[in-house]
């Protein structure tokens, strides 16, 4: 099936299988590896992207529902050659342990911080619920997120969105 999609600002016409999810294109057509399979059932959040600017399981998502979405991988977040300010507070309060939750972690937290909903810790806790460590990183991640978001509101971004 013909679908056209734009990935980290580059829309792409794709041919895909109805069958055929997000993560899979993502990783095996596109070659864009950062997105991660981990469960493969929506439950633990490692394949979470931004489609139209919202969190979304790639694992869960058929690629022809987006046909016409903009979508945004980890891979598309920095900028001309800076990272996004997510990624750099990951960096600054070492918000990972073997790193292969973070994809998933920095989207979710990217779609969390335009959301504009979470203002205390706790309930950044609760918004990144879907997002899973395994390694147990939480307190790192959390501080991460809360820098992120003071980034933002410092720059007068609506919903303190860097």
């Amino acid at each position: 099936m013909p679908v056209r999609i734009t990935i980290n600002g580059v829309e792409r016409p794709l041919q895909v299988q109805p069958w055929t999810t997000l993560l899979e294109l993502l990783r095996l057509d596109l070659d864009l590896t950062g997105t991660k399979k981990g469960c493969d059932h929506g439950q633990c959040g490692a394949c979470t992207v931004l489609v139209d600017g919202v969190r979304v399981n790639s694992c869960l998502t058929l690629a022809v529902m987006k046909d016409g979405a903009s979508v945004v991988t980890v891979e598309g977040l920095a900028q001309d050659g800076e990272l996004h300010p997510v990624q750099a507070a990951f960096i600054d309060h070492d918000a990972f342990q073997c790193g292969y939750c973070t994809p998933g972690q920095i989207c979710s937290a990217v779609g969390l911080i335009a959301e504009g909903r979470a203002r205390t810790r706790d309930e950044i806790r609760e918004l990144m619920s879907g997002n899973i460590c395994r390694c147990g990183a939480y307190v790192n991640i959390v501080a991460a997120v809360e820098q992120a978001m003071a980034a933002g509101d410092r720059a007068g971004l609506p919903g303190g969105r860097p």
